[in-house]
């Protein structure tokens, strides 16, 4: 049962379909549930400026398609219905009233974007949906007394932000700090990250802060501006195009502050290699998954666990994407909410699963970090570990550091 409005380009990433043909009345307190199937909706950047983290829906879709071949979960096989919006709010609006009200899918998952995914909070929350696990970590996601059914995956952004200010403040107290940020909650919420871990007594030491549009096709001018200030510890708190062409700038004009970059943009694949490896040599990022090109990672069970899987359901350029092990874990993430539902898979009780997580371990997470979720805390990933990139992988140093 493959949706006429896929728009997905990669024969991986292709609606995940019910083995039998027969379709049973759907249950009045359960949309998207018969006995054959879980009806499951997503929009995702497949085109436009955020086109590279296509991997991450790849991903998911290889994953559900293994679940459906060992037999579903319960039963029951996964029917994922993903459209592209490319990296559109007013599309993702469009797209997600679609996948409710005419495919009738039992929930949203893994929406890509901050904005994207706060364009459609009220729709979902007002009609009951749940939104679960958005591929963001826009602070404002995290809002149960408002929106008790949209919960996040990613750590949230202000936490990361205030991370790489205070490495700035033990390692260089008297910095000059500069922030490129996306002018979206993305970025703002970086911003009072930084502001934040500075407090009053450092303020000045933010010496200058240039956001940029996401259509915009260069930020070369606000590089320029950066460099221009002053600045000595550049955090970039942008997505993957818009990194890979600050990367680039900075090293083509001659120009070497520390360099901090935001974590959502640090694939190899996908950022580094375009901005060049060399020019990206020295970046530094907060992780919390085990990055799929360092050889620390090749005898560990999880990161067996996690080859096979790419060799068989991926290319072989995806098996080293960190976007795609950020795809996998997701998937894991759902497989395990669905699971825990047995057979109450009321949109009410979907919901209630995924608020309780407790120390989910999965292949790819970084030893130590565990997923949590509570009725007061609606985001996964608490944990972070910073890393810096030598020219060909990402070295975690330091312990992990809690948000």
């Amino acid at each position: 049962m493959v949706s006429r409005r896929l728009f997905l380009q990669s024969s991986a990433a292709v609606a995940i379909t019910a083995a039998s043909p027969v379709h049973r009345a759907w249950a009045t307190n359960a949309p998207g549930i018969t006995d054959a199937e879980i009806k499951i909706g997503q929009s995702f950047p497949y085109s436009g400026p955020a086109s590279g983290y296509g991997a991450i829906a790849r991903a998911e879709a290889a994953y559900f398609k293994m679940i459906n071949e060992k037999g579903g979960i319960n039963g029951r096989k996964l029917n994922l219905i993903s459209l592209d919006d490319g990296y559109s709010a007013p599309k993702t609006v469009e797209l997600t009233r679609r996948l409710i009200e005419e495919d009738r899918v039992a929930f949203i998952f893994q929406t890509f974007g901050g904005f994207t995914n706060l364009a459609i909070r009220p729709y979902l929350n007002e009609n009951k949906v749940p939104q679960l696990f958005g591929a963001a970590g826009a602070d404002q996601l995290d809002d149960p007394q408002h929106f008790p059914w949209t919960v996040g995956f990613n750590p949230a952004t202000s936490t990361e932000g205030r991370i790489y200010t205070k490495h700035i403040l033990a390692t260089k107290p008297d910095a000059k700090i500069g922030v490129l940020y996306q002018n979206d909650q993305l970025g703002k919420t970086f911003l009072a990250g930084v502001r934040d871990a500075l407090g009053d007594q450092n303020a000045g030491m933010l010496v200058k802060e240039v956001s940029y549009e996401v259509a915009e096709p260069t930020v070369d001018s606000q590089v320029v501006t950066l460099q221009g200030a002053g600045v000595d510890a550049l955090i970039i708190a942008a997505t993957s195009k818009a990194a890979a062409q600050a990367i680039r700038k900075v090293y083509d004009i001659g120009w070497t502050p520390d360099r901090y970059l935001f974590f959502g943009a640090a694939s190899i694949a996908g950022t580094l290699k375009p901005a060049g490896l060399e020019k990206s040599k020295g970046l530094v990022t907060a992780g919390y998954f085990k990055d799929p090109t360092v050889p620390t990672w090749q005898d560990d069970p999880g990161f067996k666990e996690w080859t096979a899987f790419a060799t068989k359901y991926m290319s072989p350029t995806d098996v080293r994407e960190a976007f795609a092990v950020y795809g996998f874990t997701a998937a894991a993430t759902m497989v395990h909410v669905l699971e825990q539902c047995g057979d109450d898979l009321s949109r009410e009780n979907i919901l209630r699963q995924a608020l309780a997580i407790k120390d989910l371990e999965l292949p790819m997470l970084l030893p130590g970090v565990k997923i949590n979720t509570s009725p007061d805390n609606y985001f996964l990933i608490r944990q972070l570990q910073l890393a810096r990139f030598n020219g060909e992988m990402w070295e975690p140093f330091g312990e992990l550091i809690s948000g």
